[in-house]
């Protein structure tokens, strides 16, 4: 049997997301997402965040960055991975993190955790444009229905 490594979080940015590039141009975004957990203490129900370092690569990340803003609630599908280094004192140091294939914003400014100025439905048609994008491919169907 192969080996699974598949994570699906849903939660809240902790900071606004940080874009950055390679020496190539190509987009990396960075952001922390914090997720709780309800376990029962006793009598009562209690909240236990999780905190997770995701990175993103690409065209996803570049078009959703601006609307990454602390408190906003994500949905992120991914792997995790582990880098691994030695520090200046000669210690072995590691760090897992999610390496997101997948984002969603949930929710918006009417969740009273955005800040930003612009409309919800803004981010919604710039990832999901009325043209396809220059490199995917078209057809031409001659019905409505392509079946």
């Amino acid at each position: 049997m192969a080996d699974i490594n598949k994570v699906v979080l849903i939660g809240r940015l902790t900071r606004d997301a940080e874009q950055t590039y390679t020496q190539s141009g190509y987009t990396v975004i960075k952001f922390s997402i914090a997720v709780n957990r309800r376990r029962k203490q006793g009598d009562k129900w209690v909240d236990e965040a999780n905190f997770f370092d995701v990175t993103s690569f690409g065209r996803q990340g570049e078009a959703i960055v601006s609307y990454m803003n602390k408190g906003r609630q994500v949905a992120v599908e991914g792997q995790l991975r582990q880098d691994r280094w030695e520090a200046q004192d000669g210690t072995k140091r590691s760090k897992v993190y999610v390496e997101a294939s997948y984002i969603q914003l949930i929710g918006g400014r009417k969740d009273g955790y955005s800040d930003n100025s612009q409309s919800d439905d803004d981010w919604t048609s710039r990832l999901s444009p009325s043209e396809p994008a220059a490199d995917m491919p078209t057809a031409n169907f001659e019905d409505d229905i392509p079946f």
